[in-house]
């Protein structure tokens, strides 16, 4: 491993401790302390911290006018980040001060219309994915499939044949053993191949390491109002392919969302009328979470303000608020946002170039949800409306004002006289954007706050612990709203947790129900309405999600999506629960809601063309049988048995069971009840095999062995209680929740999103 940039010293003898939740201890544990050789631990959470503020703080060094002097911030780095008011994205606290010195979160990479530059891009997204980083793509420019090749005399195989290779490529890169490799694909409303897109999710499992989005033009939405027709047009050449109506493209597109969540949308001219570097080119794509449009060769490192951190409490409004110590925490986070530019270092020059020439910075908020619940307001009300206007505007303004300050110290942005900040005679600027509101999943559980600018998921909810033990987990404001009003106990934590809302709970005071409200609980308008107020304080977007009930119709959808161009948000991802075979859900009522007709709602889920797995060596009475699993997310989605020189019956009895078992699990059924179905059948020859607890009794106990030891070792109870089909974190096992554009598990921070 490479040196790091700047020794980093020892921990200072009188640097406070930190006071770390238990959930942020797994998870630093886990994956955000340096590890050794062997996996070993190295370092704690004052370890880390001080690693993280040293390493950016020694960046002040090269700038002559810094009033600071690198021991000094650094204290006021760690204090910032110890004190859970900032954090920066999961990469800077992973790689700061240690070799790979890969500070980024996302980044966007060209896709050119040759075969070339194809697959340098497939190179390329391999080596960010591997340092750590996340990557969005427009396949826009690929000629439509059929076209003429004028090369080869051959045709062209069209964006998806290639969006396929680079899921492939995505499957097999593991982002430093700590991140899942993560991607944003993005079509053209005017492509030709732009239905193919549309649908290129209805198989799931289908690149399954992609969120799609389809880049809506101002042109388009005018023709769907119209009813109108509208051309499609190949990139390479500009010649005219067909003609769509508008209308019908964009039902089939919010169809599509309805079925399975994809795609989502991002009003492209929109995103374009606010890049601030247009002499540069046009923004084609976003990262992966969609909240940061980039030009090609862009990355953008990314921090957040946790809003939770800044409630005085006794005053209410906007009294409540310390706005002098936010402005201080605004005006720190810029600095170290600055700094992290200068430490990282990329994975290719050509992005090395173009940051060092734009300097983009994101600093969004978190805490959100908490902050509300603090102060007594309803997430979904006008007046959080108007006080989510006020704090952002707050954070763009001061943020912008670190940043001019920044520019005097060390000069703007190379790129500055060129941008549209010179021609409006704003700045100078350090950095050509301030502001986006990021995903903090992991982040929030690291600093034990709400996530992103989203409600709640959950008030209370049970989370597994050792030995198949359930620990319930309250959110402390509602803990502490339900102790001031006398109405806190043990029972009612249970019944929230099974419910993970209190808007039913009629017996609870309605001051309580009004402000505790959840995912679920919110209208879709209110979500919205929530997006754009802080998008109009924004530089870059949000991540967010409309997170709507299995009820929702696709006229509810259609009106999220049109809303969302109304109201002047850069994108809009919509979730509805259930919507795919298999369930994403928190709570625990799912499969009792769906009654009676829960196991006619089961489908069996096609097969993808390329699936993953592996296999495992079992002795039996019959000989040795090898049994192979196949996943598909992290799930085992088809099982195969197979016994050599056993004789035909017994090796038909092998494939037979092997074929039920996957047409049980592609039809959803949760491994623990197929495990419970086949373990432990009996046979005239049973065997010892190492490693059990006892025999192997027969075939089908065998391949229940083999179950249960991969999936549900140490996990009783697992799964129990839960919704049809639930869609289980591969680490941890507990429920995976949609959210900020993507699959988190709310316990242990894995995310599909890296």
């Amino acid at each position: 491993m490479a040196a790091s940039k700047h020794s980093i010293p020892p921990v200072p003898a009188d640097l406070p401790p930190v006071d770390i939740n238990p959930n942020a201890a797994v998870v630093l544990g886990k994956r955000y302390y340096r590890k050794g050789p062997n996996a070993e631990i190295l370092e704690n959470a004052q370890d880390m911290f001080w690693r993280v503020a040293y390493a950016v703080a020694s960046e002040e060094r090269k700038y002559k006018k810094s009033p600071w002097k690198t021991e000094d911030l650094a204290r006021a780095f760690y204090e910032l980040m110890t004190s859970w008011r900032f954090l920066p994205n999961s990469p800077t606290l992973m790689n700061a001060g240690t070799g790979l010195g890969q500070l980024s979160a996302c980044f966007v990479l060209p896709v050119g219309d040759s075969i070339e530059e194809i697959f340098d891009a497939v190179k390329h997204a391999a080596m960010i994915h591997k340092s750590g980083g996340g990557t969005g793509f427009s396949f826009s420019r690929l000629r439509p499939k059929e076209s003429r090749v004028g090369s080869t005399g051959g045709v062209a195989s069209g964006p998806l044949s290639f969006l396929r290779i680079f899921n492939t490529a995505t499957e097999q890169i593991k982002q430093g053993g700590t991140r899942r490799g993560a991607n944003m694909g993005i079509l053209r409303v005017d492509h030709p191949d732009i239905m193919e897109f549309i649908r290129a999710k209805e198989r799931e499992g289908e690149f399954n390491n992609f969120n799609l989005s389809v880049a809506l033009t101002e042109e388009f939405m005018k023709a769907v109002e119209k009813e109108e027709d509208y051309p499609l047009l190949a990139p390479h050449n500009k010649e005219e392919r067909g003609r769509l109506n508008a209308r019908e493209v964009f039902e089939i597109l919010v169809q599509k969302a309805w079925e399975s969540g994809d795609p989502g949308i991002v009003f492209i001219d929109r995103i374009n009328r606010d890049n601030p570097n247009p002499e540069q080119g046009e923004i084609e794509s976003t990262n992966p979470c969609g909240e940061q449009p980039l030009l090609p060769y862009e990355a953008c490192n990314l921090g957040s303000i946790n809003l939770s951190r800044f409630y005085l409490p006794g005053k209410t409004g906007d009294e409540a608020i310390n706005w002098d110590e936010l402005r201080q925490a605004i005006d720190l986070s810029v600095r170290f946002l600055d700094n992290v530019i200068d430490a990282s270092r990329f994975p290719l020059p050509e992005i090395t170039e173009k940051v060092s020439k734009n300097r983009k910075i994101g600093l969004g908020v978190m805490g959100w949800a908490d902050l509300l619940f603090q102060l007594g307001i309803p997430y979904n009300s006008q007046e959080a409306i108007s006080l989510a206007e006020k704090l952002m505007s707050f954070v763009r303004d001061e943020g912008r004002a670190a940043s001019k300050n920044l520019a005097r110290e060390r000069g703007a942005f190379p790129a500055y006289g060129d941008s549209v900040y010179a021609k409006k005679d704003i700045g100078p600027l350090r950095n050509a954007t301030v502001t986006t509101i990021a995903p903090t999943g992991t982040l929030s559980i690291i600093a034990g706050c709400s996530s992103g600018i989203e409600p709640l998921f959950a008030l209370c909810f049970s989370r597994n612990v050792m030995d198949g033990e359930r620990l319930v987990e309250v959110n402390p404001w509602f803990e502490q709203a339900l102790k001031d009003a006398d109405c806190y106990s043990k029972n009612l934590m249970d019944t929230v947790a099974s419910k993970g809302s209190i808007a039913n709970l009629d017996h609870l005071p309605e001051s309580l129900r009004k402000v505790f409200v959840t995912a679920m609980d919110i209208e879709a308008l209110w979500h919205l309405r929530m997006q754009a107020a802080f998008q109009a304080y924004t530089d870059n977007a949000v991540s967010k999600t409309v997170n709507l009930p299995n009820t929702a119709s696709v006229d509810d959808i259609r009106r999220v999506y049109w809303m969302a161009y109304e109201m002047g948000c850069k994108g809009v991802t919509v979730y509805r629960d259930g919507c795919k075979s298999v369930q994403v859900l928190c709570t625990g009522e799912g499969e009792q809601k769906n009654g009676g007709d829960a196991e006619k709602k089961r489908a069996v889920r096609n097969r993808p063309d390329l699936v993953y797995g592996f296999t495992q060596k079992v002795r039996t009475g019959h000989g040795i049988m090898y049994v192979t699993i196949n996943e598909v997310d992290g799930k085992p989605f088809e099982a195969f048995a197979t016994i050599g020189k056993s004789g035909r019956s017994t090796t038909a009895k092998a494939e037979a069971i092997g074929r039920l078992v996957s047409l049980a699990l592609r039809s959803g059924i949760d491994v623990k009840k197929i495990v419970q179905q086949i373990k432990g059948i009996g046979g005239e020859a049973q065997v010892f095999q190492p490693g059990k607890q006892g025999q192997v009794q027969s075939i089908p106990d065998g391949i229940a062995w083999v179950l249960e030891n991969r999936y549900l070792k140490s996990k009783k109870s697992v799964h129990e209680g839960n919704a049809l089909g639930a869609q289980y974190c591969p680490e941890c096992d507990e429920e995976l929740v949609f959210q900020e554009g993507c699959l988190i598990c709310p316990a242990c921070a894995y995310t599909k999103c890296g």
